[in-house]
């Protein structure tokens, strides 16, 4: 049907050419960004693929850079414990050097630079992170990303607890010390035991302890440590078990030069051996024999006097001060020991119960004591049993005794360093797996982003050969739509001819 009214042949031509133009201006809106997907209306299901797909990329991006700084962090631990594996190797030179007994310098001297390396390896603990509950003392866990959880997506590095410490009591050397000294058991019982014999194994079927009176956090207390035979023990296994039981105590075990047990270390104590169990095989030492420490100045002739309450005032003086204690004869011996240990502490004085029931005073360092009678009371003198703690007037300190082992306290310093260097090792172990387990993780998180942005790339970016033979496309339908409605709209003037006729 021909019509003037309405022109179909220009409407389609319109509708053509404005979805022409809509194609062309998608195409040149795609060449342009680089975007297949400019807007939700394109590929709404593509688009929620490609933003889970960009989320992913972006948490794998940073949990890439957190494992980067894990391991920087990592290895500036490790530089750390390199360096402190240096000292200890310096420790064990001097530890060596005084365990020597031909040694002919003066013990306390090497002592002086032993006690500044022990201070220093706590200092660069700390400054490390890994001195006990220090900041990296603990799981570290590193988040990374990538896995189907949260526990999949992070790396844990375990070293918390004190067997990754490394600051000096973590260690064992807090209480260390290579100065003349080492107690052995030779108390009213003379030890008679020689662990050294070969072949010898010791409490087949039974158990042997040793009852401690010591120093520990600033106050007089005593302990018990058991040696359990099983199938018999040899003697690094005797001395093996008493260490695990004396080393948080600072105090160490090892066999001298003649065979017998012995202890050392720098913290007061006294103690006496146990009878072995019914059955027991071989004896560790023999019962009731005892020991004080003599590897640090002591009011040696208290050893054997047993304490009887009385109302007495003690002083005692050293370079760090002076420490003035008031007993009454209400006071008992372990209410004593906390009177005394309470004012002398801080001078680096203790009291320690001996093994006959009295008090053993000790210093690391040279100190004087004294007492006098307190008002109400009398101190007795001469007796075998005195009414006092110490007898009235000045009282003789005994400095560090070489009667039983001038290397006592050296060769205990190189027991101590030796498991010292074995925990260090442990801890770098750790360090050194995790920052494996950290390079590994990065790898993998390296890959993810890769083929992750490669998934999204697939879904969101524009085909530049496709939408370029789209846009030639569009430009030569545009142009054809163009023509052809100008045709239409020229259509209705040939009508005119029927009419002029």
């Amino acid at each position: 049907m021909i019509s003037l009214v309405t022109n179909y042949a220009s409407l389609v031509a319109e509708n053509n050419l404005n979805t022409n133009n809509d194609f062309q201006t998608k195409t040149v809106e795609a060449l342009t960004s680089g975007y297949r997907i400019n807007n939700s209306g394109d590929d709404p299901a593509g688009l929620a693929v490609a933003n889970q797909y960009r989320d992913e990329i972006s948490q794998l991006t940073q949990g890439v850079l957190n494992a980067n700084s894990g391991v920087s962090t990592l290895q500036i631990v490790d530089g750390g414990l390199n360096n402190i594996g240096v000292m200890l190797d310096r420790l064990q030179t001097l530890a060596t050097e005084s365990a020597s007994t031909t040694f002919t310098g003066d013990r306390n001297n090497i002592n002086v630079e032993y006690q500044q390396l022990v201070q220093q390896i706590s200092q660069q603990a700390s400054t490390i992170g890994l001195n006990t509950g220090g900041t990296f003392n603990t799981t570290n866990e590193v988040f990374i990303g990538g896995g189907n959880n949260l526990a999949n997506s992070q790396i844990e590095i375990d070293l918390s607890g004190a067997a990754n410490a490394v600051d000096s009591t973590a260690l064992g050397l807090t209480n260390t010390t290579v100065a003349s000294g080492g107690a052995e058991l030779t108390g009213g019982v003379p030890n008679a035991v020689q662990l050294d014999t070969p072949g010898a194994t010791f409490l087949t079927g039974g158990s042997q302890s040793f009852t401690f009176n010591l120093i520990s956090n600033n106050n007089a207390t005593s302990f018990t440590a058991t040696v359990t035979g099983g199938a018999g023990l040899t003697e690094a296994q005797v001395v093996s078990s008493l260490q695990s039981s004396l080393s948080p105590y600072g105090i160490t075990a090892q066999v001298g030069a003649d065979g017998q047990i012995q202890f050392g270390g720098g913290t007061p104590f006294t103690v006496s051996t146990g009878a072995p169990s019914a059955g027991a095989g071989a004896a560790i030492a023999t019962t009731g024999s005892t020991a004080t420490n003599v590897g640090i100045y002591n009011a040696g002739d208290q050893s054997g006097i047993a304490y009887a309450p009385a109302n007495e005032t003690l002083t005692f003086q050293n370079g760090q001060g002076t420490a003035n204690v008031t007993l009454t004869a209400a006071d008992t011996l372990s209410s004593a020991l906390a009177a005394i240990n309470a004012q002398t502490a801080s001078i680096g004085v203790y009291a320690v119960a001996n093994t006959a029931g009295g008090i053993s005073f000790q210093s690391a360092n040279t100190f004087t004591a004294s007492t006098t009678a307190a008002a109400g009371g009398a101190c007795g003198v001469g007796n075998p049993i005195p009414g006092g703690v110490i007898p009235t007037g000045a009282q003789t300190i005994t400095a560090p005794s070489s009667t039983s082992s001038t290397t006592g306290n050296a060769l205990a310093a190189v027991t101590a360093i030796q498991n010292a260097l074995q925990q260090l090792g442990q801890v770098q172990a750790a360090v050194g797996a995790g920052e494996n387990k950290l390079q590994y993780a990065i790898d993998l998180a390296t890959s993810q982003v890769t083929n992750t942005t490669s998934a999204e790339s697939d879904i969101r970016d524009a085909d530049v050969a496709t939408e370029a033979a789209n846009l030639t496309q569009a430009q030569v339908l545009e142009q054809a739509s163009v023509a052809a409605m100008a045709q239409a709209n020229s259509s209705p003037q040939a009508v005119l001819k029927l009419l002029q006729g």
